[in-house]
């Protein structure tokens, strides 16, 4: 029995359901295939994603193969509550989540999820996963495979998998050329900074805004801040990647020089305490803080606690002021965690259209092939990432060369020299 916040919202959810769909259309030429080949049916699939209306295309997408699908929440404030509404009430999934609840409510929906007895899991973050491991273990063997789809949750599995704790084969969709590529930079990118304007109206021209981290996300989005004017300091703790940043003409600090320069603080590492209380004690006045991983650990937010005299709540929507003993005060935007979900929509539907493409394909892979498959991390095979990239292409009307029967030949010989 589904557990949301309210089926009347349902009408709503459907509409904007719809309007995310009309710019997804890999993920609807996937669904049309899965309608006619069914490659899921009848499997059990339990879900921890951010549901959004985005995420209700893939549930419907592994829907018309023929699957099952319970789905929990992997953030409290990014679940929709109206898309939650539209899934039960018109699309036929369990859905177990409520914008805004606590954590013991959070874990209860992911073990509800988990009650329907999975063939299956997609996680976001691995939670899931890590609940399976723990708390669940007595379903551990009706379990075949997974997908995992953010760098946090591809790092925490790669942990279990060297310490022989993961019990089943788990592929690192996050990977994907396809997913990292366009859904962490571009996706990351313009929808954290849309959760800042959003959440505080801040003009972006002529601030300096801090990034910490620059993998995919990062580069994104100092890409895109540097594209509204501002200027772009980088944190990294990786000589390659700062060294990278360098190149691409970016100022690049450790946090400790960064934290007297910066007016807007954004982290996307993954890693905890990023932004920690020496930092925070030497901020300018009005310093705005975000985070973008997955978790909300990156911004020691116990510490901003424990040095405010005074914290006004909902300033603004999803803005919360800490107002220090020296007269200061930090912005802490929603508490923490995921800013482009928690204060704007999360990426676009263009982007996540290729994201959840790789998601259905290697679900579809799965099943036919998770038999031959270790307790291991798993990457996706390349041609499901290279029929996506096509797909994508396609519905976009672009077009590539293709390789001649000659240029074939001499890429997969070695007699021929210069």
């Amino acid at each position: 029995m589904s557990d949301i916040a309210d089926r009347s919202l349902a009408y709503e959810g459907v509409k904007r359901i719809e309007w995310a769909d009309r710019s997804m259309p890999v993920l609807r030429q996937i669904r049309e295939r899965f309608a006619a080949e069914r490659p899921l049916d009848g499997l059990k699939v339990a879900a921890c994603m951010h549901i959004t209306t985005e995420t209700a295309g893939l549930i419907r997408t592994l829907q018309a193969g023929g699957a099952s699908v319970a789905l929990a929440a992997s953030n409290p404030l990014s679940t929709q509550d109206d898309t939650a509404a539209a899934l039960v009430e018109e699309y036929g999934a369990e859905v177990f989540a409520r914008a805004g609840t606590d954590r013991e409510g959070y874990y209860a929906h992911i073990h509800q999820a988990l009650e329907t007895g999975p063939d299956f899991v997609l996680d976001d973050g691995c939670d899931l996963v890590n609940t399976l491991h723990t708390d669940r273990t007595d379903l551990l063997g009706t379990v075949k495979a997974g997908c995992e789809q953010t760098t946090t949750g591809v790092i925490r599995l790669h942990q279990m998998a060297r310490e022989g704790a993961l019990k089943f084969p788990v592929v690192a969709v996050n990977d994907t050329d396809t997913k990292h590529m366009f859904d962490n930079r571009y996706g990351t990118g313009q929808s954290t900074l849309d959760g800042i304007v959003r959440a505080t109206n801040t003009l972006l021209a002529g601030k300096t805004v801090v990034i910490a981290g620059f993998g995919y996300c990062g580069r994104g989005l100092a890409e895109r801040a540097r594209g509204l004017g501002s200027r772009v300091v980088v944190t990294e703790i990786d000589p390659v990647k700062a060294l990278d940043a360098t190149m691409q003409g970016f100022a690049v600090r450790p946090m400790a020089e960064a934290a007297v320069e910066g007016d807007v603080f954004i982290t996307v590492t993954g890693n905890r305490d990023v932004v920690n209380a020496d930092h925070l004690a030497v901020m300018k006045d009005g310093a705005i803080l975000a985070n973008s991983g997955h978790f909300d650990v990156e911004i020691d937010v116990r510490a901003l606690s424990d040095m405010a005299v005074e914290v006004h709540h909902g300033i603004r929507p999803q803005t919360d002021e800490y107002v220090l003993a020296d007269g200061r005060r930090l912005v802490l935007l929603a508490e923490g965690r995921l800013v482009n979900l928690a204060a704007a929509e999360g990426h676009p539907a263009a982007v996540m259209d290729m994201s959840f493409a790789d998601q259905a394909l290697t679900c579809a892979w799965l099943a036919a092939s998770h038999a031959s498959l270790s307790p291991a991390v798993h990457d996706v095979p390349k041609e499901i990432d290279t029929e996506v990239a096509r797909l994508k292409l396609a519905s976009m009307s672009v077009s590539i060369d293709l390789l001649t029967p000659d240029q074939e030949d001499y890429l997969h010989s070695w007699r021929i020299g210069s």
